[in-house]
């Protein structure tokens, strides 16, 4: 529509002779955003983007549409015809105008009403997975047809549906799913990262966009594939996508950009795509045959683009069997393979780095940001890297610093300096996420008091105190028509589903029975949403598992330097743990200024840790379930022991 009506001069001139014309980012409005998508599904029974709203000066919409083209066309009016149209209605007709949107905000404040039910039984999680089962595809993995998205929470709470009762199929979902994207053209095998979608069932074919928080959540759903099987496919993939991540996304400032586009030069993946003959001039006479035979490479390609529908002699690279079973047919070693791959890679990686890249939005969104920081930090700890802790905590340094207002509020997007526009329920829940992930990666207690202090805020000035569960937008902020809640677990999870794990997380690590409570009331407001479709609320479901599973809280006590410390530390990060959280305790805050010591801070937050002391000098362990702490031990195996898993 950008190219078509709004940089017409005839289209320009309806709309600047009548109305006020505003064009809203949806990453920068997500309020707005779900206001009016809402208001349009209400108007139309359909969504979409671009999403048009006309409204009047009070905001209240009473038309909406999606994609309107500049002339009629196949029965759909044009905006030449529709905009005198609604001109002439909204001169002779106002008042029944004005009157039917004040109808359509009042029946959307009605539909945003959730009166508090039960709580919720065990059984949902039970029909969550037999609902995503009748979904899966069974070939190629993944869910639904095409086009088909990687949705990682998805796949996460299946890892704890697996984790709770043993349930295989579950784990064989998940693993089927990550060897399919990875082996995938949706999947960047040359640079890494992952696609937005596959516009296909068998993820060959990639919409070329990528967005931070696909590589945030993919990330932190393959750290606990490797956690859960130790399988180091799930780690290489995590790895690769961190790199790409940080070569090619983060700022000099340390936080994260927004997206890569899908276009360059005009053409939409031409930065990914190569013909044979390119890769004859890139590679020797036999690796230029073996990238052909791994990647499916032809004269007349594979690639069909949505635009052209036919080939062109392009490729995409991608696997149609796993490594080991390419090596087997080849010939080959899977070493050998592997390492004559890398080298293919390594050379196509060289001259691809010379292209024209897509362009970059270089918006930095404190939502996304949380995301990929808590899988920075969640794959340092369970990868034993330190250097993706530190970059976590830089980036969450910059929020806490350079985007956050005088008196503590977070602001939700920076570009050259921070904006005006205040943080939504998203950006406080996914960064909060994030410094709960750093703490139990570093044990760097500034986080965890941030965390608190941000949580504060969002139950202050973010929580519906009547009917329970959380606004989209804080009550301090401007203005809106409706204040609404999102709960649905859409490409990304919603602020309320994290807010809900975030409360119980915290009230484990702190011993804080109101923040439980919060927790609780949230359950039954949202019960009867979730009741009806479970399977599209799976972070939601994440945390009713941790509420009804086995939770536990580790507290290792003892300084870095004590004993077994590292040891027990690293032990418990790599295990799939998804229900526990790691505290440490260390033994005194020592000031050299005084004659006495002091109790260690943590024990001013999480006042139950004061008698969890270390034993002979080496790193012990506490195991605690429902207030309630197993005996002390400095042995790692019967602290794997204590919490049911295998040495």
């Amino acid at each position: 529509m950008a190219h078509e009506s709004f940089e017409d001069e005839e289209v320009a001139r309806l709309l600047n002779d009548s109305f006020v014309s505003i064009k809203v980012d949806r990453e920068e409005r997500p309020d707005l955003d779900n206001i009016y998508m809402a208001a349009c599904q209400m108007l139309t029974g359909t969504g979409g983007w671009p999403l048009t709203i006309i409204m009047t000066p009070g905001k209240k919409p009473f038309f909406a549409g999606t994609y309107i083209p500049r002339e009629n066309r196949f029965g759909r009016v044009g905006l030449m015809d529709l905009l005198p149209n609604v001109m002439d209605i909204w001169k002779q007709r106002r008042e029944e105008v004005i009157d039917s949107s004040r109808e359509i905000i009042e029946a959307m404040k009605q539909a945003s009403f959730l009166k508090p039910g039960k709580e919720l039984g065990v059984n949902l999680l039970d029909q969550a997975y037999r609902d995503i089962s009748k979904n899966y595809d069974r070939c190629n993995g993944g869910f639904g047809n095409a086009p088909k998205f990687p949705t990682p929470h998805k796949l996460s709470y299946l890892l704890r549906y697996w984790r709770r009762g043993e349930e295989l199929q579950a784990l064989r979902m998940v693993e089927h799913t990550l060897q399919a994207i990875r082996q995938g053209g949706i999947y960047d095998q040359i640079g890494g990262g992952v696609h937005r979608y596959a516009t296909d069932n068998q993820w060959r074919l990639p919409h070329f966009e990528k967005m931070l928080y696909d590589q945030a959540l993919l990330t932190i759903t393959l750290t606990e594939a490797y956690q859960a099987t130790n399988d180091p496919q799930y780690k290489t993939s995590a790895d690769e996508i961190i790199r790409y991540v940080i070569r090619d996304l983060k700022s000099p400032m340390g936080v994260f950009y927004s997206a890569e586009d899908a276009d360059s030069e005009g053409k939409e993946g031409k930065f990914y795509l190569w013909t044979l003959s390119e890769i004859d001039d890139v590679l020797s006479p036999e690796d230029s045959q073996l990238a052909a035979q791994i990647y499916n490479l032809s004269e007349e390609g594979n690639f069909t683009g949505e635009s052209a529908g036919s080939r062109t002699g392009e490729n995409i690279l991608y696997f149609r069997s796993s490594l080991p079973e390419l090596a087997i047919k080849l010939g080959f070693s899977p070493e050998k393979l592997s390492g004559d791959l890398n080298r293919i890679n390594q050379k196509l990686f060289e001259k691809r780095v010379r292209r024209v890249r897509p362009g970059r939005d270089e918006k930095i969104l404190t939502d996304w940001n949380g995301l990929m920081i808590s899988a920075m930090a969640k794959a340092g700890g369970a990868f034993n890297k330190g250097e993706y802790t530190e970059i976590a905590m830089r980036a969450a340094d910059f929020i806490l610093t350079d985007m956050r207002s005088d008196d503590g509020f977070l602001y939700h997007s920076y570009k050259e300096g921070p904006s005006s526009i205040p943080g939504f329920l998203e950006d406080y829940a996914f960064f909060i996420w994030a410094l709960l992930e750093i703490y139990q990666s570093s044990f760097r207690l500034f986080y965890l008091k941030a965390a608190l202090e941000l949580n504060e805020l969002v139950l202050k000035y973010f929580r519906d105190s009547e009917n329970g569960g959380f606004f989209q937008s804080a009550s301090n902020s401007e203005n809106l028509p409706v204040r609404r809640k999102e709960l649905y677990d859409g490409a990304l999870p919603s602020g309320n589903s994290v807010t809900f794990l975030n409360l119980l997380k915290l009230s484990k690590i702190t011993g804080r029975t109101d923040l439980e409570e919060r927790a609780a009331q949230m359950e039954k407001t949202f019960s009867e949403p979730i009741r009806k479709n479970p399977s599209a609320y799976c972070m939601f479901l994440s945390g009713l598992d941790f509420t009804r599973g086995e939770s536990r809280e580790a507290v290792i006590s003892g300084d870095y330097d004590s004993e077994g410390f590292t040891l027990m530390s690293q032990v418990l990060r790599q295990k799939y743990l998804p229900n526990m959280v790691l505290i440490h305790r260390p033994c005194l805050d020592l000031n050299p200024f005084e004659t006495s010591p002091k109790l260690p801070e943590i024990v001013s937050i999480a006042d139950y840790t004061r008698y969890l002391i270390p034993l002979k000098g080496k790193a012990t362990a506490y195991i605690c379930q429902n207030n309630q702490c197993d005996l002390p031990t400095t042995d790692p195996d019967k602290m794997l022991d204590f919490l049911g898993l295998p040495e």
